[in-house]
């Protein structure tokens, strides 16, 4: 098996609820970062990938048919070379909203003391707040401005990089159709999903720490 979508989007446009549906759509597996927590020695790995070290992307997808969500959207460069016939699905949503969204959500879980969490659980949030908050974000998320400026930077990279025909821009909450259309499958019967809102990641948060 190997990657035929690339969710290119940050996380908290949806990527979640786009794993969902792709593994809806048929297209196996899908990586996301909860599979992080899930498959030992991947915090690991992509720790080292953050700090430059080769990856073996084909061993390290195994079994995935597609990858949605950090830590994978920070290579989607890479990721795209790899795999130039995988299609790229771009998540976006108004930049105010998702700063407010990953203020509360992940922002919160990646600065928890790790006192307060499980020795795994702790080491795969590290491995989150090197990936995410300093080689993302500059260890500057805080600034408000300079983190919407990045993920609007961003998107625009993504857009000017990948050709048009590759690419879906896809807007949080535009349900089945366009990216049934955009992947050449059916509208499923069922709901587009809807999972992973901030009342849920609060509750998983409040978990590990109990």
């Amino acid at each position: 098996m190997t990657l035929a979508v690339i969710g290119a989007g940050f996380g908290r446009t949806g990527t979640l609820s786009l794993k969902q549906a792709l593994e809806q759509l048929g297209f196996g597996r899908c990586y996301h970062m909860m599979e992080v927590f899930g498959i030992p020695g991947h915090a690991a790995l992509w720790s080292a990938a953050a700090d430059g070290e080769p990856v073996d992307w084909d061993a390290l997808f195994e079994g995935f048919g597609a990858t949605v969500d950090w830590p994978s959207t920070y290579f989607w460069r890479e990721l795209a070379d790899h795999y130039p016939e995988a299609k790229i699905v771009l998540g976006v949503r108004d930049p105010d909203a998702w700063y407010t969204s990953v203020t509360n959500t992940i922002y919160r879980a990646m600065t928890a003391s790790p006192e307060t969490l499980p020795p795994a659980v702790a080491d795969q949030l590290a491995m989150a707040r090197k990936l995410v908050l300093e080689r993302s974000f500059d260890g500057r998320f805080e600034d408000r401005d300079h983190a919407i400026d990045v993920f609007e930077r961003h998107i625009e990279a993504v857009k000017r990089a990948i050709a048009p025909e590759r690419l879906l821009v896809y807007e949080v909450g535009s349900g089945w159709e366009p990216l049934c259309g955009f992947l050449e499958r059916p509208v499923p019967d069922a709901a587009y999903p809807r999972s992973n809102t901030t009342e849920e990641f609060l509750g998983r948060i409040q978990a590990a720490e109990g």
